[in-house]
């Protein structure tokens, strides 16, 4: 098989299973959740096995304990965090009136030459549509997660899933190794060791940040005394693995409605200061210590993937869009360096086609005349 051959080969195949993705994604998330939890507790269940535990035995006794824990918080957070979604809901409108109310005299006073009323109703309309475009983005991650994804399948097939892609796992893996092509099988396992090393370090130590942030916003807000510190947060902590934005969207809301809700601007320079105080943790500590500078996903990168995969594949996209970030970064800097070492990089002269080494297209080489 030539070289053009086997490029076509590779992209048609792409192209079905993107395709294969693109219709199944309605029924994927559990499995995708259960390869998730297998891939990110494999190394628990590895060191069990080092002290002579049964593999299936440790599979089971560090899942019952994961999906116990996650549980167990779900009973416990999502009551609380219900009924503060519903209080926010229905108070945010008046809350926004509020901050109008308050930033009056501030934008008459900058605006002296503007029209102050037509100031106020662009101030207005703006706050109106970004409370109108997040709390759409919240309906649509709530409904397209748990609508498609159905909490129930959640509940009873991920577990299920986990369970024997864990158990199987080093089987599963030796079963693929197996079929490698020889000769490139040392170059496609240094490439999918740089993508286990990636994911490993961004999943699993974006997800330890993800989680200090939510818990330090949640209670820096609540002692502050802003209403609904706790889900504010929570949710800001949880989305920071995004770039830039989970930082964005909790500070500006955390913001407004501190300026609404107190008098002083002391309190809202105290709730601002909370996410200050949040970004100089991560930045400085958190994301060098759990995380690392060999991640190698550049945030913009990070950004296009989620929003991408979430367009293309709804909730599974979402879900999809790191790993998969991770795998084309990749190969992408795996090609490049073939590039810079190639011919056509150095002399300008183009890599010669197996076609043109064996004019039959079989590889022997041509007789002597």
């Amino acid at each position: 098989m030539s070289r053009r051959e086997r490029s076509v080969f590779w992209a048609l195949f792409l192209a079905l299973l993107l395709l294969g993705f693109y219709v199944l994604r309605d029924v994927l998330v559990p499995f995708v959740a259960g390869m998730a939890v297998a891939y990110l507790l494999d190394p628990v269940v590895d060191r069990l096995e080092r002290v002579r535990v049964p593999r299936g035995l440790a599979t089971f006794i560090v899942l019952l304990g994961f999906f116990a824990l996650a549980i167990g918080l779900l009973l416990l957070l999502i009551p609380l965090l219900q009924s503060q979604f519903e209080k926010l809901a229905s108070t945010l409108p008046g809350y926004v009136d509020m901050v109008r109310i308050r930033l009056a005299p501030l934008l008459a006073h900058v605006n002296e030459g503007l029209d102050r009323q037509a100031a106020l109703q662009k101030v207005t309309g703006m706050t109106g549509d970004l409370v109108s475009w997040a709390g759409g983005v919240i309906s649509r991650v709530i409904s397209g997660g748990f609508a498609i994804a159905n909490l129930l399948s959640l509940l009873l097939i991920t577990p299920i899933v986990s369970f024997y892609l864990l158990r199987d796992w080093d089987r599963i893996v030796a079963a693929v190794d197996g079929w490698l092509p020889r000769e490139q099988a040392p170059m496609i396992r240094s490439q999918v060791a740089a993508v286990d090393r990636t994911l490993a370090a961004f999943v699993r130590g974006q997800g330890t940040v993800c989680l200090i942030l939510g818990v330090f916003y949640a209670v820096g807000l609540t002692v502050a005394g802003l209403n609904f510190g706790l889900v504010i947060g929570l949710f800001s902590g949880l989305i920071s693995f995004v770039p830039f934005i989970g930082a964005l969207l909790g500070g500006v809301l955390s913001v407004g409605l501190a300026l609404a809700q107190f008098d002083s601007w002391q309190a809202v320079a105290i709730v601002a200061a909370v996410f200050a105080a949040g970004q100089m943790l991560e930045g400085n500590f958190l994301t060098p210590n759990l995380v690392g500078e060999a991640v190698g996903l550049h945030p913009v990168w990070v950004i296009f993937g989620l929003l991408a995969g979430g367009t293309l594949f709804g909730f599974v996209g979402v879900l999809l869009a790191v790993p998969v970030a991770a795998v084309i970064g990749v190969l992408t800097r795996f090609a490049l360096a073939q590039y810079l070492d190639s011919p056509l990089h150095r002399h300008g002269v183009p890599p010669a086609d197996d076609a043109e080494h064996d004019g039959d297209g079989t590889g022997a080489p041509e007789p002597e005349r």
